[in-house]
This record gives C-alpha cells, sequence and structure tokens, in this order.
C-alpha cells in the first residue's frame, strides 16, 4: 500500500503541464513532412532553420498522415465506396511506412522576464521533438492521451526565426485488422483509441491515426506559469430554475510553476460575476505549488441546468498569478457553470439516479464514439453535433471507451447546450478479455493486463482529468466500455486520483455495471442493436438503466449517393427464410438489416424507395425506443442511453445524421418522442399518457386526441383538460376498442395533442397505425395532396417555412424540408430544423424556423413527402 501511495504521488507530480498564457497562439499553418524512408538527415540537422525541407509536401496539423495524404491526393477518400481497401495497411506495410518528420518553422523570440512555451495536445503515439538544432526530448513522448509542454526559451534564435521538427511513430503494436472489434485486439496494448483497427460500425484505419493530431502551440507568461486551474461549484439543497437562489460556493485551486532561478512573489486570485478571492504566495526556484485559494460565496447564481430543464448559464471568471505591482505574469479565463451533480441508487429500478442541483433527471442519452474517425476535429462540427442532440432533446452523452476523451471544444459545446457527459476511460470488453474471442491474438488472461504500460494510462489519466473537469456538462466518470480496467490502474484511479483530482463526479467501475443498473436479465446487461417490434419498447423490462440500446439509421437517397457509387445503390432484399441480398459495398459499411420492417409499407420499388421507406422505420423505431422507456421512469428505469446517435465514418447504422452532418427521420423521431412534455400512445394496452420531464407542474392542458382516416376525415375522440405533475408518467384515455375499429381496413393517422389555455400546442405527436392485418394498405394507397410551401427570412441565417394543405384532401404526410443551393439543388449542411417530417391534416398549416449559416446566397426551400411531389420556394425577405 505505501508503495501504491509513493507512486501515486510521483505520478501527479511528473504529469507535464499545461500552459494557458496571456500570450497564445497555434502553429497550423506552413507545416511539411516526408517519411522517414525517404528522409536520411536526423533531427539535429532537419531542425535547423538553414536548412532546406526540399521534397517535402504540404502538411496538415492538427492531422494524421492520412489526411495529410489526402490533402495531398496521395489517397483516395477513405469514406467513399471501397477506396479503404486501396490504401495500405500499416500492419502489412510495416511502421516504418506512416512513420513522418513534420517540421514548420515559426517566428518568435523571449524578451526579459519572459517564458516561452511549446505545447502539444495531442501525439499518436510517440515522437521526439527537435527545436533549432536541439533535441527537447531525452526520451520519446509517448500516449496518445497526454499533453506534452516544453519550456522553450533557452532554445529560441536571436533571429527570431526558429524551426520545430517532429518525428512521430505509429503504435505498436499496431495491430492486426482481421475483422474482430478492435481487430485481433492488440491495437489495445497501447494506451490509444482502439477503434482504429476495426469495428462493427467502421473499417480500419490504415494509418491508426498517426500523426500530430491535435493542436500545436506557442504561449508566453512572466516568470509564473499558471497551470491546471480547478473550480468547483456546490449548489446546496434542491433548487428550482426560476426565481431566487440561495448561494453557491465555488472553491478554485490552480497550480504555480515558477521556472527561473529566482523566488517569485505575488498573489493568485479568482474573479467571478465581479467578486474575487486571493491568496499571496512565495515560490521557490524550479518548483510547481499547488495552491488552494479561500472558498467563494456567489449569492442568488444564475445556475447551469441540462438540456429540457432550465438555462445553460455560464460566468465568465479569470485566474491570475499578479506581482505586488499589480502586473500579471499569467492568467487563465474560464466559463464556469455553477451546478452540482448528485447520484443516489433508486431502489425500486435498482439502478443509479442521477440529480442535477438536487433534482432528479431521467436520463435521454446518447452513445458518442468520436467526429471523425481522421481526427480531423473543428469547434464548427462539435457545435453542429451536440446542437443535433440538443435538438433531439437528449440530455446526455456517453463517450464510448474504445475512443478517447473528447476535445475541450467538445466540452464547450456541451456546456452550451446543456447536455450532460458520462466520460469512459480508456478499455473495452471486446479488446481487453471479457469474452472469449477466437479473432484475438491473445488469450483473455493476457488480454486483461492491457494496456502493457500502466503507468502510462494513470499518468495519461491524471493529464486528461485536469484538462475537462472544470466543463459543467461532464457529470461522471466510468472505468470502461463493458469492463472493468485492470485492478492495478482501477483502484488507483477510483480511489486515489480522481478524489485528488476532481472528487465531484460519480465514478461507475464500467458501462454496463451492477452499480449502475442491476442485471436481473443475465446477458451482457445492454442492447439489442437492431430492429424491435414496436410494442417491445412499451412492454418488455429491460436493464433499468441501459446503457446502449439502439437500432438503424440508413440515410435517405440523398445521403446514401454521397459515398455509395451509383452501380452499388441497389436495394437490400430481405429474405426471411434464407440469407438476404445486399450489396456488397453496402455491407462494407456496415449495413444493418432492416429486416420485415420494411415491408408493412409495401415492397421497394428501388433503392431510393427503400430509403424512403427506411425513414418511416428509423421515426417509429425511435420515437418508440425513448417514448417506452419515458412510460415507465421511476418505476422500471432511471434512463437509457441509445446506441448510438452519430458516426465518424461512412456506416450504415445507428445514426441520426450522417457523417455529412445531413439529418434523417431518426433524428425528428427522437425529438418527438423525448420533448420534455410529451403526449404518447402506448401501443400494447392503447392508453393516451402524458409523460412530464421538467420540475413544472402542467394545469389546464387541453388534451385533444383525433383520428384521420386515408381520405382526411376527421374523427374527435375525445378533448378534456387535464394536469400532471413534475417528472411523472401517468395514463390518462384509454382508445383501443375505437382504434381498432377505426383502422381496421387501411389504418389510420392518430393525432395526439396537449393545448394550454391560449390553444397553443405544448406538444403535438402523429402515429400512423397499421390495418388490422399489420400493414399500411391505406398509405400504399394514399392520395396526392396539394401542399402550399412558402418560405421567409426572419433575419440572416435564419428562415421560416409554413406548409398548407387545403381542405378536402387528405394528410400530407411525412413531408421533408431541406434547404439547397439555389443552382445544384444540392443540400446545404449543417442546416438545422426546429422539425422535419412533418405531416399536415386538411384544412391546417404547420410552420417551423430553418437555421443556418448563410455563406450560400438566396438558397431555396424543398420540400417532399410520401404523398407530395418535389417542390422548391424562394425565401421571400
Amino acid at each position: 500500500m505505501k508503495f501504491i501511495k509513493h507512486s501515486l504521488l510521483a505520478l501527479l507530480l511528473a504529469v507535464p503541464g499545461w500552459a494557458h498564457a496571456q500570450t497564445r497562439y497555434e502553429l497550423k499553418t506552413g507545416w511539411q513532412c516526408s517519411p522517414i524512408a525517404k528522409t536520411k538527415e536526423d533531427g539535429t540537422v532537419l531542425s535547423s532553420p538553414a536548412h532546406p525541407l526540399a521534397g517535402w509536401m504540404p502538411a496538415v496539423v492538427p492531422g494524421t498522415v492520412l489526411t495529410t495524404l489526402l490533402a495531398n491526393k496521395q489517397i483516395p477518400d477513405p469514406f467513399y465506396g471501397m477506396n479503404n481497401e486501396k490504401i495500405p495497411d500499416v500492419y502489412h506495410v510495416g511502421r516504418d511506412y506512416y512513420t513522418y518528420w513534420f517540421a514548420t518553422d515559426f517566428q518568435e523570440t523571449a524578451k526579459p522576464g519572459e517564458q516561452v512555451w511549446l505545447n502539444f495536445r495531442g501525439i499518436n503515439y510517440s515522437c521526439d521533438v527537435y527545436l533549432n538544432g536541439q533535441k527537447l526530448t531525452n526520451r520519446p513522448h509517448t500516449g496518445m492521451f497526454l499533453r506534452k509542454t516544453f519550456n522553450i526559451t533557452p532554445y529560441l534564435q536571436k533571429s527570431g526565426k526558429n524551426r520545430l521538427a517532429v518525428i512521430v511513430y505509429p503504435p505498436d503494436p499496431v495491430g492486426n485488422p482481421n475483422g474482430g472489434q478492435g481487430g485481433d485486439g492488440t491495437i489495445a496494448r497501447n494506451v490509444a483509441h482502439q477503434y482504429v483497427a476495426g469495428w462493427d460500425w467502421i473499417q480500419p484505419v490504415r494509418d491508426r491515426n498517426t500523426g500530430i493530431w491535435d493542436k500545436v502551440t506557442i504561449e508566453k507568461t512572466g516568470g509564473v506559469n499558471l497551470k491546471n486551474p480547478h473550480v468547483v461549484t456546490s449548489v446546496p439543497g434542491i433548487r428550482q430554475p426560476d426565481g431566487p437562489q440561495q448561494p453557491a460556493l465555488v472553491g478554485t485551486s490552480a497550480e504555480l510553476e515558477n521556472p527561473t532561478t529566482v523566488r517569485q512573489e505575488g498573489t493568485l486570485r479568482f474573479t467571478i460575476n465581479g467578486q474575487t478571492v486571493s491568496k499571496k504566495v512565495s515560490l521557490a526556484p524550479g518548483t510547481t505549488t499547488m495552491v488552494q485559494l479561500p472558498t467563494l460565496t456567489l449569492a442568488n447564481p444564475r445556475l447551469w441546468w441540462p438540456a429540457g430543464y432550465g438555462n445553460q448559464y455560464l460566468y465568465s471568471a479569470t485566474v491570475q498569478f499578479v506581482t505586488g505591482t499589480q502586473r500579471v505574469l499569467d492568467e487563465e479565463e474560464l466559463q464556469v457553470g455553477v451546478r452540482e451533480i448528485q447520484t443516489a441508487w433508486n431502489t425500486t429500478t435498482r439502478s443509479r439516479q442521477i440529480s442535477v442541483n438536487g433534482q432528479k433527471v431521467f436520463i435521454k442519452g446518447a452513445n458518442w464514439i468520436i467526429s471523425d474517425a481522421m481526427l480531423r476535429f473543428s469547434p464548427e462540427r462539435y457545435n453542429a453535433e451536440i446542437r443535433f442532440h440538443r435538438d433531439m432533446n437528449l440530455n446526455l452523452i456517453r463517450i464510448w471507451g474504445g475512443a478517447l476523451t473528447e476535445r475541450p471544444e467538445f466540452y464547450e459545446a456541451c456546456d452550451r447546450y446543456g447536455l450532460l457527459v458520462m466520460q469512459d476511460f480508456w478499455g473495452s470488453g471486446d479488446c481487453n478479455g471479457r469474452w472469449i474471442d477466437p479473432a484475438k491474438k491473445d488469450d483473455q488472461w493476457t488480454r486483461r493486463k492491457y494496456p502493457d504500460d500502466h503507468a502510462l494510462f494513470l499518468t495519461s489519466a491524471i493529464d486528461q482529468i485536469k484538462m475537462i473537469r472544470n466543463h459543467a456538462s461532464l457529470a461522471m466518470w466510468c472505468g470502461g466500455n463493458e469492463i472493468t480496467l485492470p485492478q492495478d490502474i482501477m483502484t488507483p484511479l477510483r480511489d486515489s486520483i480522481l478524489p485528488k483530482l476532481d472528487g465531484t463526479r460519480w465514478f461507475i467501475d464500467y458501462s454496463n455495471s451492477d452499480e449502475m443498473s442491476y442485471n436481473f436479465l443475465g446477458g451482457n446487461g445492454d442492447g439489442p442493436y437492431g430492429i424491435q417490434p414496436i410494442e417491445r419498447f412499451w412492454s418488455y423490462r429491460t436493464w433499468p438503466f441501459n446503457s446502449e440500446v439502439g437500432s438503424v439509421g440508413v440515410g435517405d437517397y440523398t445521403s446514401l449517393a454521397r459515398f455509395i457509387p451509383a452501380e452499388n445503390r441497389v436495394s437490400p432484399v430481405y429474405r426471411p427464410s434464407g440469407k438476404s441480398q445486399v450489396d456488397s459495398v453496402w455491407n462494407y459499411h456496415k449495413y444493418i438489416g432492416y429486416d420485415a420492417s420494411i415491408d408493412p409499407y409495401g415492397a421497394p420499388a428501388d433503392v431510393r424507395d427503400f430509403a424512403r421507406k427506411a425513414q418511416l422505420v428509423n421515426y417509429d423505431q425511435y420515437r418508440a425506443l425513448m417514448e417506452g422507456f419515458s412510460a415507465h421512469m421511476w418505476d422500471w428505469y432511471t434512463g437509457t442511453i441509445i446506441w448510438k446517435t452519430q458516426n465518424p465514418w461512412t456506416s450504415l447504422r445507428g445514426q441520426m445524421y450522417d457523417y455529412y452532418l445531413d439529418p434523417n427521420a431518426g433524428l425528428y423521431g427522437l425529438h418527438r418522442g423525448s420533448e420534455p412534455l410529451h403526449i404518447m400512445y402506448n401501443p400494447v394496452d392503447s392508453i393516451v399518457m402524458v409523460a412530464n420531464n421538467t420540475f413544472r407542474y402542467h394545469r389546464d392542458m387541453m388534451m385533444v386526441i383525433q383520428v384521420y382516416d386515408m381520405a382526411g376525415k376527421d374523427s374527435t375522440l375525445t378533448q378534456v383538460f387535464s394536469e400532471i405533475g413534475p417528472t411523472l408518467v401517468r395514463p390518462y384515455v384509454p382508445i383501443g376498442r375505437t382504434i381498432k375499429a377505426l383502422t381496421k381496413e387501411k389504418g389510420a393517422f392518430l393525432r395526439l395533442r396537449l393545448l394550454d389555455l391560449n390553444r397553443q400546442p405544448l406538444s403535438e405527436n402523429m402515429y400512423w397505425l397499421p390495418d388490422e392485418k399489420g400493414n399500411h394498405s391505406g398509405l400504399q394507397q394514399l392520395e396526392k395532396a396539394s401542399v402550399q410551401l412558402s418560405a421567409r427570412l426572419l433575419a440572416p441565417g435564419r428562415v421560416e417555412v409554413t406548409l398548407t394543405n387545403p381542405t378536402g384532401g387528405p394528410m400530407a404526410f411525412f413531408n421533408r424540408v431541406s434547404l439547397v443551393d439555389a443552382t445544384t439543388k444540392a443540400r446545404i449542411l449543417p442546416v438545422f430544423y426546429s422539425d422535419n417530417y412533418l405531416s399536415v391534416p386538411p384544412g391546417e398549416k404547420k410552420t417551423i424556423t430553418v437555421e443556418y449559416t448563410p455563406t450560400i446566397t438566396d438558397p431555396l426551400v424543398s420540400l417532399e413527402g410520401w404523398n407530395v411531389p418535389e417542390q422548391f420556394a424562394p425565401i421571400q425577405r
């Protein structure tokens, strides 16, 4: 035990610092690269500013070897068709093939009293670093999840002309991409992401993402380097999102490094909302000191809440080190969300229950892999993807353990949009030995000890915890995906590292642990991962906090055409009694079958028709999934996390939008089924129910239940004033006998609404119900609807779209609105629709808002529905 404590202390002190200074800029242009096989000189020569880099090609940094090769047209796009098969795999060609030198020149000098720092936020997998003929690393810097900082003040050229050269080596081993989850599993011997050797939703990434994959920055400070500030907020009691608040408490600490040869005297201070706390500090030369500031009391705070429950207020705050003359030697700016996360065991469901600011929150979550399989990250893409999740009315994202700790910009987006985050550490049952697996090279006992370097894992964990712990959205830590970490990693991580460096968040040992959700069913504790009968979501009691349950995700024809060659756009053929017929490119892109779910809508005429009908299935599946869980909240369930909502590659499963950020109908099915106040139809007992996922009591709601036949005739079954308490679900009206009679021959449309006293909709839901044989025979014969489409500009990048369905005709069913280029008619991406795949009853209209980045002049709005021909409308100003 004494050894563990001493080892832990050494790790905590040894983590490389990450400076956040008054002057900071990114080195992201002017990089060049060359493979090691074509480079004869060593780093001391290559990093000399006078040495010519003849024959080197432009490099993408941040980026990987493949992103650079793709940018230089040396390889085809691995996301299209079978192109990935044309790219050499590192396992077959050897690590030297993807071992590259990267170099860039930059201007910088240090004035008297200044310190200049070179920061790497992520390199995969190991590297040596040279500057101006000097080697900065005494041994290779190793580990994908480990930042690295160098004080380069002594090595800068007096002329200001500097050259940085970095040689980057692939992981070792690289893993055999033999078709298993994580290939042969040996990729997990590294402290790195595991999906790059292939998974059931992606083909292998050929270079295993070797490269300087994250930001490289230069920072300048005074004689003190302020590092890793930590802000902890405490919100005692049970709070409401609105109204006056009792005080909150804010605790702050920071590491102060004195890299100079003289003692530094000054004050560490923290400022938020016009209030400041401070402490005088004396720093010995060449030391790093942790300083804890007095607790600050924040009166009447504006609190941070998850999406759907309240606002996501973020305070601007600063942490500074100042001298006695008030000269700022270093500072960092922070965005602070004042909130407190709690967890408790729900004895009814036998699963964990999450609370925020004292209020229990029913978790409607999404499993997240990574934004881009080749690590091409950007704040804009993060913003779009997290906004999509907010628009799905979800409130949590789990970051899966076979990927990585996401970049700070990801958590910043989650802070803005109110998505809680469950962060896995880096392990998975598939690679790390939970199951017997003939695809794996090593036996379970060996794999159970992965990775090879446990100290590196712990050092990396310490570093990444410090990097992201200040984000309000970060709600919980998870040891690994479907398996615990090795005990000599798990024990210090759980018992020492997290309590010391964070201590405010729930830590769960692994993603489907009994600690999270009691497994009374047997099996793995999560899933299934495919089409389910709609009724099953409501009637079958699954695990009480299911960490992974999901379904299909094929996009429409426009989406398919982006990455499937024309000759391969062939509709899958389902054969219940034999092997289904699926095109090879679809299989390569991990198609998961829709089985018989398309058949009730009629056999697909072609691939376009298949994709159109798949959207009906997508919408129905994901709406039903969330409705079924919500119907039993606090009774059977405390939450669920969908597997999965997005793909970082052009995969054909488990997604609400494709890699190119084009939504499919599943996004809007979730948007509907997950809304905070939601009226819904239980197909098992034919009862209309309401789920209230808010902290408010809703009174004086008019519940309206209507049925439309295929000719558009309306039968109002009932309308009655209703009410419901906070965080509650309850049944209201049984309509089974009437529904059975009205749907018998052709099926029907069931429309449910909750209206306020101004007759404005609080919740609206439209179901298309089959006939007595389970077929949508009426939809197959539905007459055309003459919908009128109009659009007007509300503000730059914001459009109001209205669909009007005249009286006397049928329902205008399942209409997709798109914003398109006026010339090419290509969809503009990403675009955010307040709703989509809309159905409009005869004699009514629907209005939605469309938001986009206004980079294209005068786009058009397009509309196409089940029984509505495609049409376009200009945007009126």
